[in-house]
Order: structure tokens, then sequence, then C-alpha cells
């Protein structure tokens, strides 16, 4: 029979056990809890990371409005009276690249045919398609045959002050080229002529103040160069530069200011108008024919 010493022993042994089995269980547990978190945390690492590199956590661009194109400053109808309101281009969402055709039928014959270049003179090609929608132009008269050579329409009050309500800056006013650099040669040939900044058959704005373009333009039926070109330009004529031509011939009276620019006979502008946008295009160089070949001989 067991002594009560031994009896004592086995129950503290077992109760040691016991003890030894909570604390191992107990370590199991957290070691699997700090497991779980542990690849929790990973996987919430990996998925952060993947939605940063896909730009998840890039601020959503705010949207940008489209810019202005062009601007239209208001002019004041009550100081000058010469002004029509016909309201306003748009100035965004305009064509900034091509060509645009417009046709002027004149009491002189015509039509005059005038590419708009809308690729160097956007705004002004967008306003001379606008007032040619409120057909501005028709029925207006050439007021001007200038010194430079050129007839000056566009105005119809005739008075040099008209246009409309709105004006807007210069765009395409041709450079003055550089003289070129002296040669050591002691016999230096003469520098070369240059071209016109104004050849014949240009089409340019003039404004009621400079840089202050609205309805008012000029076209050259002479070539015509300066050192400080003041016109920007906005097309060339295609067809009818004779018709021009014939009308810059016209004998000239005094007009109200007392200058000798006035048409001595009337010329009217009949209609006016603006086609569409003609992009630019590309033509393939073409290849030499057979009989363009060079052949052995």
């Amino acid at each position: 029979m067991a002594s009560k010493k031994e009896r004592q022993r086995k129950l503290a042994r077992a109760k040691y056990e016991r003890q030894m089995a909570r604390r191992a269980a107990a370590e199991r547990r957290r070691r699997q809890i700090r497991a779980g978190v542990g690849a929790a945390l990973s996987l919430v690492l990996i998925v952060l990371g993947a939605i940063w590199a896909l730009g998840g956590f890039d601020k959503e661009p705010e949207p940008v409005a489209d810019p202005d194109i062009c601007f239209w400053h208001d002019q004041d109808a009550t100081t000058n009276t010469n002004l029509q309101d016909v309201g306003k281009p748009p100035s965004k969402d305009l064509p900034t690249i091509g060509t645009r055709p417009m046709t002027i039928t004149t009491n002189h014959g015509g039509p005059i045919t005038v590419e708009l270049d809308v690729t160097s003179a956007p705004c002004a090609a967008a306003s001379f398609a606008h007032l040619a929608s409120q057909n501005f132009y028709d029925n207006t008269k050439c007021h001007e045959i200038t010194e430079e050579g050129a007839l000056r329409c566009g105005d119809p009050s005739g008075t040099g002050l008209g246009g409309p309500t709105y004006s807007f800056y210069n765009e395409n006013i041709p450079t003055v080229p550089e003289d070129p650099a002296p040669t050591a040669s002691a016999s230096p040939s003469p520098a070369p002529k240059r071209e016109p900044l104004y050849p014949a058959g240009t089409v340019a704005l003039i404004g009621i103040s400079p840089g202050a373009n609205g309805s008012q333009f000029l076209i050259f039926f002479k070539d015509y160069d300066t050192n400080e070109p003041a016109y920007p330009v906005v097309g060339k004529v295609t067809e009818g530069l004779d018709i021009v031509r014939k009308i810059g011939r016209i004998e000239t009276v005094e007009n109200e200011v007392g200058e000798k620019v006035k048409p001595k006979t009337d010329v009217v502008i009949e209609s006016l108008t603006v086609g569409d946008v003609a992009e630019p295009t590309t033509t393939p160089s073409a290849s030499p024919s057979p009989s363009d070949s060079p052949t052995a001989g």
C-alpha cells in the first residue's frame, strides 16, 4: 500500500504535468494567432502594394476645361457708332490646322477665291467664318485703294472705323529677314533681292487701331515690302487676282477726310462666303516612269 508521501508526490507530478500541458497548448495557440496575423498582414501589404502600383491611391484628376483658342475683346458701340453687334465667334473647339476657302463676288466680276490660312491665323479665319455666317460683308463697299497697292474692304460704314463689337490681336505678321553677314571677299557680290513681305494676292487684316483687328481686310494687287510690317496675314488669293488688279486701276478721289484713296467707281462686295476647313494633305512623291529612267546609250 502506497504511503502518504508517495500519493502526495503522484498528485504533485500530475498537477505539474497538467500545468505544462496547459502552457504548451497556450503557446501553440499564441503561435497560431501570430502566424495568422502575420499572414493576414502580408496579404494586406501585397494587396495595398498592387493597388498603389496600379495608381489606386493617385488623386482623381480634376477635369480640365478646354482652353480658349481665341480671345474676343469687347468694343463699345456707344462710343463708336460705326460698330455693329453681330455676336462673337466661339473661343473654344476651333480648327487650328488646314485651310478654309473664302469666296468674294463683287460688282466688278468674280469670283475672287481666297485660301484662309487656318494654321497660321486660326482666330482670323474663325472671325471671317462668323461674320460671313451673319452676312456682315454682303452689300458693303471697299472704301479704299491704298498707297501700298491694296484694296481695303470689310467696313460697312466706309469710314475705316467700322466693324463688329469685338476685336482680336495680331496673329501672323511677317518677319523681316536679317541682312546676310558681310563676306571677306575682295569684290563681294550684291545681296540677293529679298521677296516682298506682302506679295500680290496676299490677304491681310487691318484694324481700326494697331492690334485691334475686326472685319476690315486688305487684298494686295501689287507686291509690297516694308521693314515695319503691321498687317497680319490671313491668306492668299488663289483665283481672281486679275479682278483685284483691275479694281486697283480705278481712279481715286478724296474721301471725307481729304485722302485721295476712295474709288471713284463704287466697289461693292455682293457676297462673301467661307467654306469648311480642309485638312492639309501630303502628296506622295511620284515614282519616275520608265520613260524618265536613264538609259545606257
